[in-house]
């Protein structure tokens, strides 16, 4: 790997503290980047981004780097934030980190990093880039409790040429340890959860300031009225907590299901205003062996192909939500921005706005908006 200067991205995190480190002592020049991307109510107990920044600068100290404060507030306001607030009106729930990766993290910071004179650019992500035959390849990270290609499937060949992800190739316990090796502040900082950039606030009373809200029926899956929900945008499929129907006494077990079983969310009707909830993690509402997804993005530049004829089980494996193991399936392409999964076996709770993300073995293919 040649020499070349390098911004990282500081997040404050131990990550990316790391990655600084080692391209430093491998004799890159390393300059890193503090990116504030969100300053409303900023100063509050879930979101200080002045805490995150000392602790980054404190990092850079330590290492010997020198630390520059960038705000993106007004790019991620437009470009991220307008879009998730209208995905949640519309009754889907979307996913912040991938559109903040692809409009924030690898445009503005990559464009500002290369106005800096920057070769590359490097972040704590657990991935890897790989060039072969001519081509960028998006790669698992090594670590894969930990891996974080989903969330960077919308990259592209012109930003994965200037990326390096190196914690990708070590597991998070290496990377904790070469922390406390070489004395970072923040060796031990636990690792953040909430929306990107955001923070860990009540979701619910976070969404109720940007997002209109009317309460309408909660029924089940014979029609009868079982609860009153507080506003569509605030459920997703899948869910269970925070339904109030817990207790209910019901007649599920004329199918099989206890009279106590679990409630969850199966279904969404925006027009009526009616949430649909159904008893039993394995209800047939919450299985589906088939998917389409939209507005896709490919890291090669197009779509994939289908494989070896009609009907050919291909090697391609997917996950429709970030936390679930890699499942087979068969892509159909209806255009390369449009594509259908099949799955051999049901997949639970397939989620409106969530992104499917293909995979080839530890290849990261692209994906799209589940629709």
């Amino acid at each position: 790997m040649a020499l070349s200067r390098v911004v990282v991205g500081l997040s404050g995190g131990v990550d990316s503290a790391v990655t600084a480190h080692l391209l430093k002592q491998q004799g890159h020049e390393v300059v890193g980047i503090f990116m504030k991307n969100w300053e409303d109510d900023d100063d509050s107990a879930y979101c200080s981004s002045n805490v995150d920044f000392v602790d980054a600068a404190a990092v850079a100290d330590v290492i010997g780097i020198e630390i520059e404060h960038v705000n993106f507030a007004a790019e991620y306001k437009d470009r991220v934030f307008a879009e998730f607030v209208a995905e949640y009106q519309a009754g889907r729930t979307p996913n912040p980190d991938i559109l903040c990766n692809a409009e924030i993290k690898f445009k503005a910071f990559l464009d500002h990093a290369i106005r800096l004179g920057a070769e590359h650019i490097a972040t704590g992500h657990y991935a890897r880039v790989r060039e072969r035959n001519a081509q960028f390849e998006l790669l698992k990270g090594l670590d894969n409790s930990k891996d974080q290609s989903y969330f960077l499937h919308r990259l592209n060949q012109a930003q994965l040429s200037k990326t390096w992800f190196p914690v990708g190739e070590l597991h998070k316990t290496q990377v904790r340890q070469i922390a406390q090796d070489i004395a970072l502040p923040n060796a031990k900082k636990k690792d953040s959860t909430g929306i990107c950039f955001i923070g860990e606030r009540p979701f619910r009373e976070f969404l109720n300031r940007y997002i209109s809200q009317t309460p309408g029926p909660i029924k089940d899956d014979s029609g009868r009225t079982i609860g009153e929900h507080v506003g569509l945008s605030f459920y997703t499929l899948g869910q269970r907590q925070g339904l109030g129907i817990g207790g209910l006494k019901t007649n599920g077990h004329a199918r099989g299901t206890s009279l106590h079983a679990p409630w969850f969310v199966a279904r969404k009707d925006m027009a009526a205003n009616t949430l649909w909830a159904v008893q039993g993690h394995d209800h047939p509402w919450l299985l589906s062996q088939q998917l389409q997804a939209q507005n896709a993005s490919w890291v090669a530049g197009h779509a994939p192909s289908a494989g070896a004829g009609a009907g050919a089980a291909s090697a391609y494996a997917a996950k429709a939500r970030y936390r679930q193991a890699d499942a087979l399936c068969r892509i159909q392409t209806e255009s390369d921005t449009v594509f259908t999964l099949d799955f051999p076996a049901p997949q639970w709770a397939v989620t409106p706005g969530q992104s499917a993300v293909l995979y080839d073995g530890d290849i990261c293919l692209g994906g799209g908006v589940i629709a």
